[in-house]
């Protein structure tokens, strides 16, 4: 655990750092975020956050292949990683130049496509789908690559769709990695298998990044990650969770329930990534029946209408990331317990969750005073407009008289 720890801090840490480089890149380049009507910042944001981000991945990689613990572990380990981290490059790279000069939605998914390519040549990808009775139903090439490039594919753009507020889609994938590290140290500890694994590694290493990022990013934002930054957390969060069929033979036993363990490797990735995932399917219905492309952009993502029913900013993230913390960590406690608490934590969250969603707007609604929404006091509205008068009649010689 000591040595996961550091992986994780040491991302952190570089990630911090390497902002301030980003950002001078980004504004010497252009690679700025203009204010358009869909968006919700008043002001250029530079973009390019995503090269920080994958600065501090690589660095907490290379730190990692020095630690005893690790690299006594299995060669794929490391070869597994370091694949990773070759395809996250690539379409890292590709969201830099769409960053710069706005590359079409094909163009994009293009890139996309030779990432995730380079995932299942590679030989990171899913080998099997086992079931509840313990029988693998083993994949073949074609079949292995083709739900590799869905899961993975799928997963970048809805963390690509998802960020739209500041601190949004850093905070949901750091949350969503967390998780992930503790279902992979939980099942290898409880079936007495090596602790050093990929997916670990990667999770680790990813949660530091994105917690690096934040403090940069959280509202008001110095800098954006912008394509090359979500659809570089997004490959990596989607490919540390494949990399699990390719370390066990047969998924490993936990404790929880038997139906929803035998999915996970490919439900995983969705389900710590629900929220994104739902506005993604969301966007894609309602603009097709609209007759435009899906890849078109609106103002009519999640984010957004939690702006509108009268949530600020920085509130609408909080409440976004303690959705993504209630579905991930559901989906990792059902899969490793099938005791009642786990139930009743799951409850119990998801009321505070909903309460938080659609209750606070209520409660804290500014007061509307007849004179227009403007969230004052009546009395300092007319104060205001007597002070207003007073001017105007000293400035004619005249006398004000208060009633």
């Amino acid at each position: 655990m000591r040595e996961y720890l550091l992986v994780f801090l040491v991302a952190l840490s570089v990630t911090y750092l390497l902002t301030v480089i980003a950002r001078e890149i980004a504004l010497r380049t252009g690679a700025v975020a203009a204010v358009r009507d869909r968006d919700v910042h008043a002001e250029p944001i530079p973009y390019l956050g995503g090269l920080a981000m994958l600065g501090g991945l690589c660095a907490a990689y290379v730190v990692a292949r020095e630690l005893p613990f690790l690299t006594r572990s299995e060669g794929f380990v490391f070869e597994d990683a370091g694949v990773v981290l070759m395809a996250g490059a690539l379409v890292c790279a590709v969201g830099v130049v769409d960053d710069i000069f706005e590359l079409d939605a094909l163009t994009k998914l293009g890139g996309q496509v030779l990432a995730a390519g380079l995932l299942v040549a590679m030989g990171v990808r899913f080998y099997y789908f086992p079931s509840p009775d313990g029988v693998q139903f083993s994949l073949d090439n074609a079949q292995g690559a083709l739900l590799t490039l869905v899961v993975v594919i799928g997963t970048m753009n809805a963390v690509n769709f998802v960020d739209g507020l500041d601190g949004l889609a850093a905070g949901i994938v750091g949350i969503g990695a967390a998780a992930f590290f503790v279902y992979c140290y939980a099942v290898s500890a409880t079936n007495n298998l090596t602790l050093a694994t990929t997916g670990a590694l990667l999770s680790a290493a990813l949660a530091g990044a994105c917690a690096g990022f934040l403090p940069h990013n959280f509202h008001p934002a110095r800098l954006f990650m912008g394509d090359s930054g979500s659809m570089l957390i997004g490959l990596v969060l989607s490919a540390s969770a494949l990399t699990l069929t390719g370390q066990f033979v047969g998924m490993p036993a936990t404790g929880g329930n038997s139906l929803f363990v035998t999915v996970l490797p490919v439900l995983l990735p969705i389900a710590l990534l629900m929220v994104p995932m739902a506005d993604l399917v969301l966007a894609v219905v309602r603009r097709t029946r609209a007759g435009r492309s899906p890849m078109s952009a609106d103002k009519q993502h999640l984010h957004h209408r939690l702006l509108e029913i009268g949530h600020s900013q920085r509130r609408a993230v909080l409440i976004m990331w303690f959705w993504a913390f209630t579905v991930a960590s559901g989906a990792v406690l059902v899969s490793l317990y099938d005791d009642p608490w786990v139930w009743w934590s799951l409850g119990s969250m998801l009321a505070l969750t909903i309460v938080m969603t659609f209750v606070l707007p209520q409660v804290h609604r500014p007061r509307k005073t007849g004179l227009g929404d403007t969230g004052l006091p009546e009395n300092a509205i007319i104060e205001g407009r007597l002070d207003e008068a007073r001017t105007d009649a000293q400035e004619a010689g005249e006398t004000v008289h208060e009633v």
